[in-house]
């Protein structure tokens, strides 16, 4: 009778265990789920992000609520979704700026990525570019060499802040061209934007979204691009690659980050949603109209991908001599 009665215990808590654990959970998800973005409304992040969860939610049969959480250059949004319950109700965007940039350039951060976050998959890789303003009197990468260095200290580059993507381009760009530019880091790249094509900054690097319209309109010059190949959108404009500055010839990375401990099952459904949107031609039209190469694929993947972008952010960030308080 004992035994029966211990058989029976054992039984029930398993039960229990399971209707409790997120892990056991019958019909993931049953509720909306909620995608932190860590950067404020309109960015290539947020839009990427919209796009993505909503072609997410057929799959999912939920509905997936975007919350913007900017701030601190994308940490305070990371940290949040780092410390939400990890169930798999809250996700996040990750990107090259909070998995590898601000990991390797700021002093203490309250997350570790590699520790506190689990990958749900890629989504998309954006280049980088270069521009300058219009008014300087150069047209490729070799005359704006000539040009500064007849200048030492005299030419600045933006940047949407410390230890942002720009402010990495620009310092990885110093140190591959022998330049001595100034930088000025601004409160979002909008702002940036303006002052270059004001000549008030002579140098920008930005993600290409957000140039491209003014170089397009002839208000910005752009001088290269980062990524395997040219920008169908600029035939003209030769990648860092092919002009030898190999370290500064990455693109900025897209994809979506649960915190550590989020049950296996939750996360594969999660991807397979994912990649099924990817999929989708009036997804990839929108992520194509952003710039964006759709990546994709499983976790690991994207896990690998931001590993390696964070020891090559390290590298650079100790050779730029970079500190984010």
């Amino acid at each position: 009778m004992l035994a029966r009665h211990l058989r029976l215990a054992v039984a029930l808590s398993a039960v229990v265990a399971a209707a409790a654990s997120p892990a056991f959970a019958q019909g993931f998800p049953t509720r909306p789920i909620t995608l932190i973005v860590p950067f404020a409304p309109g960015g290539s992040t947020d839009v990427i992000g919209r796009v993505v969860s909503e072609a997410m939610r057929p799959h999912l049969g939920q509905h997936i609520v975007v919350e913007n959480r900017a701030g601190a250059g994308g940490s305070i949004g990371t940290a949040a979704i780092a410390k939400a319950a990890p169930d798999g109700y809250t996700i996040g965007m990750g990107t090259a700026s909070t998995l590898a940039i601000n990991p390797a350039a700021y002093r203490t951060l309250p997350f570790d990525v590699l520790t506190d976050l689990a990958p749900v998959g890629g989504i998309a890789a954006v280049p980088n570019i270069m521009t300058v303003n219009a008014d300087l009197p150069v047209n490729t990468m070799a005359q704006f060499i000539a040009y500064a260095k007849s200048r030492p200290g005299k030419l600045s580059y933006g940047s949407s802040g410390n230890g942002s993507v720009s402010h990495l381009m620009g310092e990885q760009c110093k140190l591959a061209s022998g330049t001595d530019l100034i930088h000025v880091p601004y409160r979002g790249i909008g702002p940036a934007l303006n002052d270059a094509v004001a000549g008030q900054i002579q140098v920008l690097f930005d993600n290409l979204p957000t140039s491209l319209p003014l170089v397009q309109a002839g208000r910005l010059r752009a001088l290269a691009v980062s990524g395997p190949k040219r920008v169908a959108a600029l035939p003209d404009v030769p990648t860092f690659g092919e002009l030898g500055f190999d370290d500064v010839n990455w693109m900025a990375f897209f994809g979506m980050v649960a915190p550590a401990g989020t049950p296996p099952a939750a996360i594969a459904t999660l991807n397979d949603a994912l990649n099924n949107a990817l999929a989708d031609p009036a997804v990839r039209e929108k992520l194509t109209a952003q710039q964006a190469e759709v990546t994709g694929g499983p976790p690991e993947k994207f896990s690998a991908e931001y590993r390696k972008a964070l020891e090559a952010m390290r590298r650079a960030v100790a050779a730029a001599k970079i500190e984010v308080n």
